[in-house]
């Protein structure tokens, strides 16, 4: 195991290196959190592939393989279409907002009332998402150094830490970059045809196998539901997917490198159900299908590779890790701390805001790895932040971009009703039960029209500006013509 050693040591001591480096070009509160707005079209693909699959995506995906054969599939897709809706339907709007949070968009489109609730909502989401990967270490350090768990979520959590405080957004940049390559050339060019090629082929696959192993939709029409609502529509409202969507510096840019990212995402679906197939050919008797992933990378892989594609699972847990954390500090410094104060930054308290902001990942971060410590059934976390983000903010959020009609109060009653419901119905049914969210959305729904079309329609005024943000014609706040003539060209 030398060499795989060497080979992980070597890419953690880079995403080290590559947080120092982004350090040195955060130098405003837009280039710390959303990189400047200037990444062009090959960076902001390859960074929107990296967060959206993560551990959940690449060692849960390869499980489901495993469970339900190529069905296992569903999952990580309907994460790709998720994608895929938000860059052709909305990213261009979004885009030209030039906010930093979803809050921010909602306090635009109704007035200014709604941002403490929903940026509630959405930290506690992001929060568990950075949390469910933090844990995802304590798996993989196992399998390469037979580690204490504690320990394992300390170190991955403390890299993760050290390089997104450094440089916010420019470091998770250009460490999910390099995650990017290391998980297409680990898990697509690498693991996915040797383990084809050791499972003896699909002929040989086909024969061991159960025919349902082969049904498209052998794990279920209600799970695969489940998946389009949460996952699906979850990637259309999420923090740490909109915070990717403001880092691109055109509106093509955000329409056409999301379209790659979601189709690689489909690509990425179906491998993960292969290689997951292919282990329960080769290991029919596995004690869980989570296993299968680090079962068959270290007993079928030679060395080196082994280490290769060990560093692949890690750099996609640390991109969702990474991505949630600069989301979760974004929300509670922008959208809860700042607005519980009053405070509306300037231009002239920029330099404050990067060191401000840097304090909140620093302090989010040290949050997560403790919880992440303390915490033991992760699906059970990331069920409950995912129900109460699409059953709270969706309507909302939906509504604001698409329903001229819809009002402060009607989007306040929709979170509040949509939140509730989705909490009461997780007591009542048990937090992995489909219901919650199901009851939960429509009755976010039927509050968000009910009360809207029993409110005073929004001010024309603020309808205006919304427009004229949603056009491109407002600049960003706090940037100045003589910034927008400094900055530098945009990235590639």
């Amino acid at each position: 195991m030398a060499v795989d050693y060497l080979v992980i040591v070597v890419y953690l001591a880079g995403m080290l290196a590559m947080g120092w480096w982004g350090m040195r070009r955060a130098k405003s509160k837009s280039e710390f959190l959303v990189a400047g707005r200037r990444l062009g079209p090959a960076m902001y693909s390859g960074t929107m592939a990296a967060i959206v699959l993560g551990g959940a995506s690449t060692i849960g995906g390869v499980g489901l393989g495993y469970q339900y054969g190529l069905s296992g599939a569903w999952m990580v897709f309907t994460i790709g279409l998720g994608l895929l809706a938000l860059s052709v339907f909305f990213s261009a709007r979004i885009a030209r907002l030039k906010v930093y949070t979803v809050s921010e968009m909602l306090d635009l489109r109704y007035g200014g009332r709604a941002g403490v609730i929903s940026g509630l909502v959405m930290w506690a989401y992001t929060l568990m998402l950075a949390v469910t990967s933090t844990i995802a270490y304590a798996t993989i350090f196992d399998v390469l150094f037979d580690m204490n768990r504690t320990l394992a979520i300390v170190l991955g959590g403390s890299i993760v830490v050290a390089y997104s405080t450094l440089g916010g957004m420019w470091s998770i940049t250009l460490t999910d970059m390099v995650q990017f390559v290391v998980k297409t050339i680990g898990v697509l060019l690498l693991l996915l045809p040797v383990a084809v090629v050791k499972a003896g082929g699909f002929s040989e696959m086909k024969a061991q196998l159960p025919t349902e192993y082969f049904d498209p939709l052998g794990i279920g029409g209600e799970t695969i539901f489940t998946y389009v609502l949460i996952y699906t529509f979850g990637m259309l409202i999420g923090q740490d997917i909109w915070q990717r969507v403001f880092t691109a510096r055109s509106d093509r840019t955000a329409r056409w490198g999301g379209t790659v990212a979601g189709t690689y995402c489909l690509a990425y679906a179906v491998a993960g159900a292969v290689i997951g197939t292919a282990a329960k050919v080769l290991y029919p008797n596995l004690a869980s299908a989570d296993d299968a992933f680090a079962t068959i990378v270290k007993d079928e892989l030679p060395m080196g590779v082994r280490g290769l594609v060990l560093a692949a699972a890690l750099a996609a847990v640390m991109s969702t890790s990474s991505g949630a954390l600069i989301a979760c500090a974004t929300v509670a410094n922008n959208d809860i701390w700042a607005r519980l104060r009053g405070i509306v930054p300037t231009e002239g308290e920029q330099h404050d805001e990067v060191k401000g902001n840097r304090a909140f990942i620093l302090l989010m971060g040290l949050a997560v790895i403790a919880t992440a410590i303390a915490l033991n059934d992760v699906v059970q976390a990331l069920t409950v932040a995912y129900n109460l983000l699409v059953g709270g903010l969706l309507v909302p959020i939906l509504g604001g971009l698409l329903w001229k009609r819809g009002t402060a109060q009607g989007a306040l009653a929709s979170v509040a009703v949509g939140g509730l419901a989705v909490i009461g119905l997780m007591a009542a049914y048990g937090i992995l039960a489909n219901e919650p969210v199901y009851y939960g959305l429509l009755a976010s729904l039927a509050a968000y029209v009910a009360v809207s079309l029993a409110t005073r329609p929004t001010d024309a005024a603020v309808l205006a500006a919304w427009r004229e943000r949603l056009a491109g014609r407002a600049p960003e706040p706090g940037t100045s013509s003589e910034t927008v003539s400094e900055q530098v060209p945009a990235a590639q």
